[in-house]
């Protein structure tokens, strides 16, 4: 396939090996093609000035402003008298202070005089209180010699385009490395289908690529925005077009429940009444088992709102029909977890071959990595005959060794946790591929899953079951106000005595192996001056303090399987009061007598793993109570977040604030084989009606032309900006 010579073309050619070193380590750019595909963040005029006002603390900043004034000060220091320069900047609305240290005072103290208008680019530190960029690079904005009133006139009105930058590469020098290859522009090839293009006005790649970096009007920049849009978007639904279009053209056996089966079995010892969604999502799920090519359903929903009884539903469904169903967990706790309660739901049903097994019964086999060989072995056994009609485990279920009688539905629970390779492996254990259900707890807004799962057709259950009882959350400021936190664990005390049971949550273990990777830790840990609070380290402090004379146990990932199923299963079973746990018990654990919930270092922790946590309480007729507790300051974006999350308990609302400050591409890295993002300007949170356009447009181009042979600009696009790596994954799904 034909490539475009010159946007391949290594950066080192056109910008020199010390620049493209810095572009490749700094910013993963690495070809022309790249570096015109990082876009300016955002526009400053030179007449204007931006805002100081909301400088984010801890990141790394341009600015547009003006010097207000400029000082020298002389102090004594451990190395004897030093100087310090002290500049003040202002936007009008608010003002900002540099400093310069050293012999670093003398060129910015010439340059930088009140009235000055330049661009200052640094991190945001914290001083005495107040914001503060130390050493920061500068670029002085001046007119260009020619003073008439036009050209003056001009110059003010120029739009300055702001990149993100880094520490080692202001965005000025970003600027003119683009200045460098920006006639390469010229040659890309353009993805958009000239009828597309047409029909809905968008001006062509290389004018949309010049106009976004070098705009001369607010206009330029919104054609050159909308045009880019629609690459990101068109290219991405491309891809899962094909998708879905390959997935319709393979062969599934139908599976049909039978009348008086399993299912309706199990359907009539239920103790309860399914909700409307959880009838209205079955009947979707059983109508794509009954056809003849592989569903691909993904099922998500709010904490609680009953998923297990839908997917359980499903699977039975199959075994009635003469298949096995296999779900798939993705750690041995939740693995064990949903054994015992499909198990308990099911009952006799799940005792088939066995005595006191129903009539019309299954066996319900687990498999973990963990379990020893005689009962493995049993597991094994059952799988290949026939007589399990339904498995659940982790991914042992994906070894070679592995063998189906009749695979028909593969279920897989927390799909982001796993990888691409595994959920193919699972699925090339049925003799034709099997039915797939996709289940998530983490609520995703309508345009994500049709960006992320575009090729899974999606059902969402939004109710929650009766008897769920409220959550009431707080924020627990614990530097501001201590006794805040010394309250916390009153409440906790309160709920023991009430005859209910607590989990404390922390961000890591705290044992030997966290302390190596600590030693690495991050740039943003040294930041935050101490290390996350541990699990270890925090049970000790509340067995010895405030919750002394309480039954606490812990509870971690790296707990050998058997300790970690006797600490759950004593907990399940009130033996245990309070259990100190990190987030192995995010999702699937269910003990309706945990009422209360301490989130240690909550800020550490995303918006929708919160959520997640939070949802482990209120699972009975007790109201739930859960307490984030954080030595952030009050204005820092971190107290926000959680602010949100205490405000809120719906889901999809809590998803789409996770996802308006982190942005996609985490969320598309995630669910992309950790393929670096390919959105840059397109938001999905923001752009629902480019997306919702651009799949009807992909699905229709696909339906007429499934190979693309007829868009050779198209093809080299996908190639491009899927790579490889994502290619594979999109075809295997």
């Amino acid at each position: 396939m034909e490539r475009v010579p010159a946007l391949d073309e290594p950066l080192k050619k056109s910008l020199g090996p010390a620049t493209a070193k810095v572009m490749a380590e700094a910013l993963d750019l690495h070809t022309v093609g790249d570096l015109l595909h990082h876009y300016p963040r955002r526009y400053a005029e030179r007449g204007e000035l931006t805002t100081l006002a909301d400088l984010p603390l801890d990141e790394h900043v341009t600015v547009v402003a003006q010097v207000a004034d400029a000082r020298v000060l002389t102090f004594n220091g451990a190395k004897g008298r030093g100087q310090r320069l002290e500049v003040t900047i202002t936007d009008g609305s608010g003002r900002l202070q540099l400093v310069f240290f050293g012999k670093g005072v003398h060129k910015p103290h010439k340059d930088l005089l009140p009235g000055t208008r330049a661009m200052f680019s640094g991190r945001v530190s914290l001083f005495n209180r107040r914001l503060q960029l130390a050493h920061p690079a500068y670029e002085l904005l001046r007119g260009d010699g020619d003073e008439s009133a036009d050209s003056v006139g001009t110059w003010a009105g120029a739009l300055i385009p702001i990149y993100p930058a880094t520490t080692k590469l202001e965005s000025w020098k970003i600027a003119k490395a683009v200045d460098a290859v920006l006639p390469s522009a010229g040659d890309a090839v353009d993805p958009l289908p000239p009828a597309l293009r047409e029909g809905r006005g968008l001006t062509d790649l290389p004018d949309a690529l010049r106009r976004i970096h070098r705009p001369r009007t607010k206009a330029d920049i919104a054609d050159a925005r909308e045009r880019l849009k629609w690459d990101e978007a068109f290219v991405l639904q491309v891809a899962l077009a094909r998708r879905r279009h390959a997935d319709t053209q393979l062969p599934a056996v139908p599976r049909r429940p039978t009348p008086d089966g399993i299912l309706d079995a199990f359907d009539a010892k239920l103790p309860f009444t399914l909700t409307d969604g959880q009838s209205k999502v079955s009947a979707e799920i059983f109508d794509d088992l009954a056809t003849d090519h592989p569903m691909h359903r993904l099922l998500q929903g709010e904490v609680g709102s009953g998923k297990t009884m839908v997917a359980l539903r499903a699977m039975l469904a199959v075994v009635d029909a003469g298949g096995q169903a296999a779900m798939l967990a993705p750690t041995e706790v939740l693995a064990q977890q949903h054994h015992r309660s499909v198990t308990e739901m099911m009952g006799e049903l799940a005792e088939g071959g066995m005595l006191g097994g129903a009539e019309r019964a299954t066996k319900v086999v687990l498999l973990t990595g963990s379990m020893g060989a005689a009962a493995r072995r049993h597991a094994l056994l059952d799988l290949v005959t026939g007589e399990a009609g339904i498995v659940i485990g982790t991914h042992a279920l994906i070894e070679d060794k592995v063998q189906f009688h009749d695979l028909g539905l593969v279920v897989v629970d927390e799909q982001h946790r796993f990888g691409v390779e595994q959920r193919d492996a699972l699925r090339g254990k049925g003799k034709q591929p099997p039915h797939l259900l996709v289940m998530t707890a983490t609520p995703i807004p309508r345009t994500v899953a049709m960006t992320v799962f575009g090729d899974l057709e999606t059902s969402v259950l939004d109710q929650l079951p009766a008897g769920r009882s409220p959550i009431a959350s707080h924020v627990v400021p614990a530097a501001d106000k201590p006794h805040f936190l010394a309250r916390a664990w009153e409440r906790v005390r309160e709920e023991v005595g009430n005859g209910h049971q607590a989990y404390v949550v922390c961000p890591r273990i705290g044992d030997e192996e966290d302390q190596k990777k600590k030693a690495k830790a991050s740039a943003e840990d040294e930041a935050e001056k101490r290390p996350p609070l541990a699990v270890l380290d925090v049970a000790e402090q509340l067995g010895a303090g405030p919750l002394a004379g309480l039954r606490i146990a812990v509870l971690h990932g790296r707990m050998h399987p058997d300790d970690k199923d006797d600490v759950m299963r004593r907990f399940a079973a009130g033996e245990l009061d309070v259990l100190v746990a990190t987030t192995v018990i995010e999702v699937g654990v269910n003990v309706p007598n945990a009422t209360a919930m301490v989130i240690m270092d909550a800020d550490r922790f995303g918006v929708s793993q919160l959520h997640q946590l939070r949802g482990r309480v209120g699972r009975g007729s007790a109201p739930g109570l859960c307490l984030l507790v954080s030595e952030m300051p009050e204005a820092s974006p971190a107290r926000q977040r959680l602010a949100a999350v205490a405000a809120t308990l719906d889901g999809f609302e809590l998803s789409r604030i996770d996802l308006e400050q982190r942005r996609e591409g985490d969320v598309l890295g995630q669910a992309q084989s950790g393929v670096r993002s390919s959105l840059r300007v397109l938001t999905v949170i923001d752009d629902e009606e480019v997306i919702t356009a651009a799949r009807e447009e992909a699905t229709a181009l696909v339906l007429a032309d499934p190979d693309l042979t007829g868009h050779p600009g198209l093809r080299t696009a996908l190639d491009a900006l899927l790579s490889e790596e994502r290619e594979e994954y999109l075809e295997k799904g």
